[in-house]
């Protein structure tokens, strides 16, 4: 299939919104968009738009940067993003075309996780 790959960024897992952190937030919005599947990646070292330095440290992790990846056919992704516009939260995002697929044993039976793809 073709579609896109997004890739959501934020400073810190310590940023709150509806009671979610970022992070729950993001993916709960994923859902909502109809995607099936995401990738939290959390990075031990940032540098933000505004050149502040963020850092998840052993013993405080509030402050890690994180990002969430999906890919999708382009209208979950369209729908997602403007779902995450509606939100009272700044992010920074890149948007990449993208070729994906399953491979493997489950790739001839699509399932319930598959399904929407």
């Amino acid at each position: 299939m073709k579609g896109s790959q997004l890739t959501v960024y934020a400073d810190s897992r310590s940023v709150r919104t509806n009671r979610m952190t970022i992070v729950q937030w993001v993916l709960d919005e994923i859902t909502k968009a109809g995607i099936h599947g995401a990738t939290v990646i959390e990075a031990s070292e940032s540098i933000d738009r505004h050149g502040r330095y963020h850092a998840g440290r052993f013993f405080e992790l509030v402050d890690q940067p994180v990002a969430v990846t999906v890919a999708a056919d382009a209208t979950r992704i369209d729908t997602l993003l403007e779902r995450l516009r509606q939100g009272d939260v700044t992010l920074f995002y890149t948007r990449c075309p993208v070729e994906f697929a399953l491979l493997g044993a489950d790739a001839a039976q699509p399932n319930e996780s598959t399904k929407h793809r």
